[in-house]
């Protein structure tokens, strides 16, 4: 009688036991699978991501893409430079506040374009050239040369501030024309619109220079 009443026992022991057993496995192979499910999608997307800037970046450029960057680079220094220059020299604020602006936008052109050069596998310009013409760029059009480059470092005061405007009038003028050549001929859409950029932009910095020109 004992070993009949233990029998049902044992088996329902072993049949919970089993049953959780299969449970725990169904468990642990739901979760194994959500989390495969949901590491593949994070991979996949990360890759995507990662992918695209390196395609933008290079994408399709010619030799016009690649002489405006080359050229831009070593203007928008030479500007950044004189900008500096306002700092303990420049008298009026207008000035003051237009050089911060000066520097504010074109420095990370500078490194936007540096960034193209070397995606696209071609030389960017050394900082020491970006001075005035006489290191090689006196082609360009609205490029300063080192006298006066100097001329403007000896300035102060209202006679910095005419000056400043003066050089950077004519400046934004030469870097306007390369701009425009880049719009005409380049093929690279983002180095297009940068130069559509700075187009409008130095525009716009030259009627305010032309104003503050005629009240000093």
């Amino acid at each position: 009688m004992m070993r009949t009443s233990q029998l049902p026992t044992t088996v329902l022991r072993r049949g919970l036991l089993a049953g959780a057993a299969v449970t725990a496995t169904l468990v642990l192979s739901a979760c194994g699978g959500s989390d495969h499910s949901s590491s593949g999608t994070g991979m996949n997307h990360g890759a995507t991501t990662a992918a695209s800037p390196a395609a933008s970046a290079v994408g399709t450029f010619n030799d016009a893409d690649v002489t405006f960057a080359q050229a831009m680079i070593p203007h928008h220094q030479q500007a950044v430079q004189m900008a500096d220059m306002a700092d303990g020299r420049a008298a009026d604020a207008e000035v003051k506040q237009l050089a911060g602006k000066i520097q504010a936008a074109q420095q990370p052109e500078i490194d936007t374009m540096t960034g193209w050069l070397t995606a696209w596998g071609k030389p960017a310009p050394e900082p020491h050239m970006s001075m005035g013409s006489g290191t090689g760029h006196g082609s360009m059009p609205g490029m300063m040369t080192d006298a006066d480059m100097a001329k403007l470092m000896d300035a102060k005061g209202a006679a910095f501030d005419k000056q400043f405007l003066t050089m950077m009038i004519a400046h934004h003028e030469g870097a306007i024309e390369m701009a425009q050549t880049e719009v005409a001929q380049g093929s690279n859409p983002e180095a297009k619109t940068l130069a559509q950029k700075i187009i409008t932009d130095q525009q716009a910095e030259i009627t305010t220079m032309k104003t503050i020109l005629e009240r000093l």
